[in-house]
């Protein structure tokens, strides 16, 4: 009996990742599907209309986006939208969620060679963090409470999209040779990622 719940077992951890990444992956497309198809069609005739125009405009308006956001009064139309949502209550909390998680998912907010191991004092332990903030940088709230020999970071927790931002000096921390998306990745999944990376010497 116990062979069988454990090939039961095995066999869920392998085909629930794949039923759940599929599942989610119909849903996007049918919403964008659902939602841009009547658009598309007041300019297009209807005979005209070939299922899947709607995922592609999608992905094409994605990349214009994209693009053009990095001119800088561009990037503030783009960004209105969400900012009205973060005034309205209810609306504002979720949005910030969704925007918080995103940002943190893609490492978007993180810059580069910021990954560090974190010795915790007095032991062998070590964490693995990513800087989001230096000391000494002027008018910046996280950087004014501390010295130039401190540094934030952001120790995330693993199967949780949450962590501790903590401070530490300098001393405290040795830089990674990984991409802050990449450890992320690692640290959520509890170390069970094939990434790996040298310590930086």
């Amino acid at each position: 009996m116990k062979v069988i719940f454990n090939a039961f077992f095995r066999g869920i951890a392998i085909i629930l990742p794949v039923v759940i990444t599929i599942e989610l992956l119909r849903w996007l497309l049918s919403t964008v599907e659902t939602w841009l198809t009547p658009v598309i069609q007041l300019f297009l005739n209807q005979n005209w209309y070939i299922p899947g125009m709607a995922i592609l405009s999608f992905i094409a308006l994605c990349i214009f986006i994209g693009y053009t956001a990095r001119v800088k009064v561009v990037a503030w139309v783009w960004s209105l939208p969400g900012k009205i949502l973060l005034k309205i209550p209810g609306a504002g909390q979720i949005y910030g969620l969704i925007q918080e998680l995103m940002e943190v998912m893609s490492g978007k907010n993180f810059a580069e060679e910021s990954v560090v191991l974190v010795k915790l004092p007095q032991t062998d332990v070590e964490l693995i963090g990513i800087v989001t903030k230096k000391g000494g940088i002027k008018g910046d709230q996280m950087s004014s409470i501390m010295t130039e020999e401190q540094l934030a970071v952001f120790i995330p927790m693993a199967y949780n999209v949450g962590g501790y931002t903590i401070i530490v000096p300098r001393s405290c921390t040795k830089n990674i040779d990984m991409q802050p998306a990449e450890a992320l990745q690692l640290v959520l999944s509890g170390g069970l990622g094939k990434s790996s990376s040298p310590v930086k010497s």
